[in-house]
C-alpha cells in the first residue's frame, strides 16, 4: 500500500481553475508518477462560474467524469451534449480523434474528478455515454467499466477489459471490502475514512494498492464517498 495525501499532488491554478494531479500532467512531470495500471491522469477539478475548458482535442482515451458538486456542461465534435451533474456519470472514448469543451455553466464553483484510462485498441470510433447511478445501497457500485465481472452491472461501458471505476457513498461507520486486483486505486473524494493496513485517510487522500486482497474501508463520523478503480 501506497498512501498518497492530498496536499502531496501536483497543482494547477489560475483565476478560475484549482486542478490537483494525483500523477504526472501537463507541466508537472515526475518520471517515478506517471499512471498506475491503466489509469494516466485523476484529476481534481474545481472550475468557477461562467468558465471552463474550451474546445481542445483528445485521442485514444477513455475519459470518465464523476462531479461532485455542481454541473458541468459538455460539448464534443460528434455533435454530443449534455450537463454532468452529481449522480450521473459520464464516459468519453476519444479513439480516433475528438474535440470537446467542459465549462461551467452555473453560479456556484463545479468540482468535479475526471480519470483517463489506456483503450484495449487504438484508433477506435469515438463515443459518449452518460447514466444515472443508484447510490443509496452503501456498496461499491460499478461507475464505468470493460472487467468482464462487471458486464451486466455496470453502469457504462469502456473500451478497457482488464479495468472498472466503483464508487461507494457511505454513511457514519458504513464499510465496504475493497476488490481483490493486481492494481486498485482508491480515492477518498468527500468525508473521511480508514483503510485497513493503513489508517485514516482525509478528503482527497489516496492510496495505491498492488496485490493486496479485500482490504476494508470504513467511513469517519461524517461518511465518504470513495473512487475505487481495480485493474487486473
Amino acid at each position: 500500500m501506497e498512501i498518497r495525501r492530498a496536499d502531496d499532488r501536483f497543482q494547477t491554478a489560475s483565476e478560475w481553475l484549482d486542478s490537483r494531479h494525483s500523477f504526472s500532467f501537463g507541466p508537472h512531470y515526475d518520471p517515478a508518477n506517471v499512471g498506475f495500471g491503466f489509469l494516466l491522469a485523476h484529476n481534481d477539478e474545481k472550475v468557477a462560474p461562467g468558465t471552463g475548458f474550451g474546445t481542445h482535442p483528445h485521442q485514444d482515451l477513455e475519459i470518465v467524469t464523476w462531479v461532485l458538486r455542481g454541473a458541468l456542461a459538455h460539448q464534443d465534435s460528434q455533435g454530443h451534449s449534455g450537463v454532468v451533474y452529481p449522480g450521473l456519470a459520464q464516459r468519453m472514448s476519444a479513439g480516433s480523434g475528438i474535440q470537446h469543451s467542459e465549462r461551467n455553466d452555473g453560479t456556484e464553483p463545479v468540482h468535479y474528478v475526471q480519470m483517463w484510462v489506456r483503450p484495449d485498441e487504438l484508433d477506435l470510433p469515438p463515443s459518449y455515454e452518460q447514466s444515472e447511478i443508484d447510490l443509496t445501497t452503501g456498496e461499491l457500485v460499478p461507475i464505468a467499466s470493460g472487467l468482464p465481472q462487471h458486464t451486466a452491472s455496470a453502469a457504462i461501458r469502456i473500451n478497457q477489459r482488464s479495468a472498472g471505476m466503483s464508487v461507494a457513498r457511505l454513511g457514519p461507520g458504513g464499510t465496504v471490502a475493497l476488490p481483490a486486483a493486481r492494481y486498485v486505486h482508491l480515492f477518498v473524494a468527500q468525508g473521511a475514512a480508514s483503510l485497513e493496513g493503513a489508517g485514516d485517510l482525509g478528503t482527497s487522500d489516496a492510496v495505491r494498492l498492488t496485490s493486496v486482497d479485500g482490504a476494508r474501508v470504513t467511513a469517519g463520523p461524517e461518511g465518504a464517498e470513495l473512487l475505487v478503480w481495480e485493474m487486473t
